[in-house]
C-alpha cells in the first residue's frame, strides 16, 4: 500500500506537491515515530502540510512552499519519547528539533529559503529567537499548534465521552 493511499490522500493538486518527498525512504521513516498520543510523526505531518495547503491556497499564498515544508516540519528522525531517558534531551527537544529537522531536509531535499523558514520556526513562540519571516511560517506555525493540540486531546476526550 503506498503512502497515498494509506493516508487517503485524494487531492491530486496536494500530490504533486509532496509526491517526491512521500515516495522519499526517510519521510517514510517517519511512520515508525509516536508523535502526539497515538499519532505517528508522518501521520501528523500529512495533516499539518495538507491542512496548510488548503489555507494557503484559500489565502493566494505559496501553497506549495506551505505544503512541503508543513510535511517536513518534524523531519527529526527519532522518537522524542525515548529521550525521556535522558530528562534535560527530553526537555530540549522543543526547543531544538527544528533545527534537526532543517539540516535532514537540506541534506535530503532542494529547499527555497522560505521552506527553510517554515521549518526552522514552526515552534514559535516557544523558540523565540527562530521568527516566522514569511505569512506562510506563520501558517504552518499555527496549524502545527492546532494539529498538535487535537492529537494530544482527542484521545481524553474519546475516554471521557465514553463515561458520560
Amino acid at each position: 500500500m503506498t503512502l497515498k493511499e494509506k493516508y487517503k490522500i485524494y487531492n491530486d493538486d496536494y500530490y504533486k506537491c509532496v509526491s517526491d518527498l512521500l515516495e522519499n525512504d526517510l519521510v517514510k521513516k517517519m511512520d515508525y515515530f509516536i508523535q502526539h498520543g497515538i499519532t505517528t510523526t508522518l501521520k501528523h505531518s500529512i495533516d499539518v502540510s495538507y491542512k496548510s495547503y488548503k489555507i494557503a491556497k484559500k489565502m493566494d499564498l505559496d501553497y506549495v512552499a506551505a505544503a512541503r515544508a508543513g510535511l517536513l516540519h518534524d523531519f527529526y528522525l527519532y522518537d522524542w519519547h525515548d529521550l525521556g531517558k535522558e530528562k534535560s534531551l527530553f526537555k530540549k527537544h522543543g526547543y531544538t528539533h527544528s533545527t534537526t529537522a532543517l539540516v535532514n531536509a537540506k541534506d535530503n531535499f532542494k529547499l527555497s529559503e522560505k521552506e527553510e523558514n517554515i521549518i526552522l520556526s514552526h515552534m514559535w513562540p516557544l523558540n523565540l529567537t527562530k521568527i516566522p519571516k514569511y505569512k506562510e511560517s506563520m501558517l504552518v506555525c499555527m496549524v502545527d499548534k492546532y494539529i498538535s493540540t487535537k492529537e494530544t486531546v482527542n484521545p481524553y476526550l474519546k475516554v471521557i465521552k465514553n463515561y458520560s
